[in-house]
């Protein structure tokens, strides 16, 4: 946890306030820091991620369902998987600075954890999880529609942002358009990778991340937004 990010920082952050604290310090306790620390291995956050992973998909069925009356069962499994994949909430994650809460062991912070999307999504399901544990479905339920299931439209874009912009760019506009790696910097454990994307010979947008992966996301997502400006249609959700 870096210095000023507290316990109860986080509480007012999310809005909710624990009438059992030690539940809110184990969603954010990684299994390396209970391992440096040798404490029992069962305060650690996976527990809560599996009881958070199941409310979050719950809750978001629900969501879905009530959403899209007319959507097929294939469609609907579909779009859940893409709403509550890692990316997805490591996204959501990154809105509440959750890494900068995590307790990691040294090893585990000094190579990069708190930025790890791995990490940052399961942690995002375990405060679910103990959300869920001390006061009920509702509080968990307004959480997760706060911080995972608001500005879904916007989330659904940057989520599905590589594949909605080669369908719109080859599919629709029947261009071509590619990725360049544009630059690197930093120590090999913590590299920033940035990639720029053309379609032809025009610049579209350039995106920054940790992974070459997650930089063409953001590009392909900065892509997809100049590309709505110019009055192209994008698929909703």
């Amino acid at each position: 946890m870096l210095e000023g990010y507290t316990l109860k920082l986080l509480e007012e952050r999310i809005g909710y306030h624990f009438q059992d604290i030690s539940l809110l310090k184990q969603a954010l306790t990684h299994s390396s820091f209970t391992n440096e620390q040798k404490i029992n291995k069962a305060k650690h956050y996976e527990r809560l991620e599996f009881l958070g992973d199941a409310v979050l998909e719950l809750v978001s069925s629900e969501f879905l369902f009530k959403r899209h009356p007319e959507m097929p069962e294939g469609e609907l499994t579909k779009v859940r998987a893409s709403m509550v994949c890692e990316p997805s909430l490591a996204f959501c994650a990154r809105d509440l600075e959750l890494g900068k809460f995590l307790l990691l062991g040294k090893g585990e912070d000094i190579t990069g954890g708190r930025h790890r999307d791995s990490i940052i999504s399961d942690a995002m399901e375990a405060v679910t999880g103990a959300i869920f544990l001390d006061g009920g479905m509702e509080p968990a339920k307004q959480f997760i529609y706060r911080f995972i299931l608001s500005d879904i439209e916007d989330k659904q874009l940057f989520y599905d942002s590589k594949s909605n912009l080669q369908e719109l760019i080859q599919g629709k506009l029947k261009k071509d358009f590619h990725y360049e790696l544009c630059g690197e910097k930093g120590p090999e454990h913590d590299k920033i990778f940035e990639v720029e994307i053309f379609m032809e010979e025009e610049s579209l947008g350039i995106g920054q991340g940790r992974t070459k992966k997650a930089a063409e996301q953001q590009a392909a997502y900065k892509a997809l937004l100049l590309l709505r400006e110019r009055g192209y249609v994008l698929k909703k959700y």
